[in-house]
């Protein structure tokens, strides 16, 4: 697609942007707004397309504080194979002086087989380049969502994506429980999408997600398991700051860790498993790629700690909040000996 196609519709910088879901590969395009989640979904999406249409997609990307005289010329320039190149320069907010000039130039001629991608998250710094842009980009909106009805449009826009549907209550109700950060709301809305039903109603919102202590209880058991020991104790300190009790907290992650000790002993297939414990099939599928990174010494060490922290929350201890962080500590940094 050429750029004079895009030109009509954006010839004042005012004019709207486009919705970053409806990222297409042509010479230029503009990522306005500070959403990290949503660049690098419209990164991935232009790539994938460029690798669809042409078969391969070389991949370069520019730092624009860091930018050198002519980088742009050469990493545009036609290659020995002829494979299709895909640019990202990066942080446009923060450009230098060489890259301000050289880009000017290029947007004002932009090579029809190149897709160059200008990453802005906001300012005015580079004002000209921008208005230029502005002019001839497809110009994509990474605003990240923000109020209740936002989130709640992306929760929506999601299953759309994928062929599924979520109830208008059952995405108030997501977006509401799932954290604050984009890629946290994307996590859970592919996580129900793979799980769950053609439709998704409040009632498998609830079961998933309902209850803000079992929500926490559920991201810090993840984020500990997964070995994420910052994101754990970070998740667990917050859950603390707005009263969480620490007894839910415990009872998670020791379901958690019994299962991948279940499953890491156990020869039989996901679906034999989940009838013999009681859990749906996932559960044990998901258990058992997190058992990968625990030997039977971890996971004992991590089941004694849970044991410990258990009795400690029910009355042996006069700081159970640490006794929490302990059992986070050992279990996130197994495997890391």
């Amino acid at each position: 697609m050429t750029p004079a196609r895009t030109t009509s519709r954006r010839q004042a910088p005012s004019a709207p942007q486009t919705s970053w879901r409806d990222a297409t590969p042509q010479p230029l395009v503009l990522a306005s707004g500070s959403d990290e989640y949503i660049l690098q979904r419209i990164r991935e999406t232009l790539r994938d397309a460029i690798r669809m249409e042409r078969g391969s997609c070389e991949v370069t990307d520019i730092a624009a504080g860091d930018y050198q005289p002519g980088q742009l010329a050469v990493v545009t320039s036609p290659s020995l194979f002829d494979d299709p190149k895909f640019v990202c320069v990066q942080e446009l907010a923060s450009m230098n002086e060489h890259l301000l000039a050289d880009a000017l130039a290029y947007v004002a001629s932009p090579d029809p087989d190149v897709t160059v991608l200008w990453q802005h998250s906001g300012g005015n710094r580079g004002k000209k380049l921008l208005d230029a842009l502005k002019e001839r980009a497809l110009v994509l909106d990474c605003t990240p969502p923000k109020s209740d009805r936002d989130k709640s449009a992306f929760v929506l826009a999601e299953f759309r994506a994928q062929g599924k549907r979520i109830e208008p209550d059952a995405a108030r109700a997501l977006a509401a429980a799932v954290g604050t950060s984009t890629a946290e709301l994307a996590a859970a809305c592919s996580q129900l999408i793979a799980d769950g039903p053609v439709t998704v109603d409040l009632d498998l919102v609830e079961k998933y997600y309902g209850g803000r202590v079992e929500v926490t209880a559920f991201r810090v058991a993840d984020a500990a398991v997964a070995g994420n020991a910052d994101q754990a104790l970070k998740l667990w300190r917050q859950a603390v700051d707005v009263g969480v009790d620490p007894v839910p907290m415990v009872a998670t992650l020791g379901s958690k860790m019994r299962l991948i000790a279940l499953t890491a002993g156990s020869r039989g297939g996901a679906g034999q498993i989940a009838k013999d414990v009681g859990v749906a099939p996932w559960q044990v599928e998901r258990a058992q790629n997190e058992a990968r990174r625990f030997t039977a010494q971890d996971v004992a060490r991590a089941l004694q700690a849970i044991a410990e922290a258990d009795a400690q929350v029910k009355g042996a201890s006069r700081s159970p909040y640490f006794a929490v962080e302990r059992a986070i500590t050992v279990i996130a940094t197994s495997g890391h000996h």
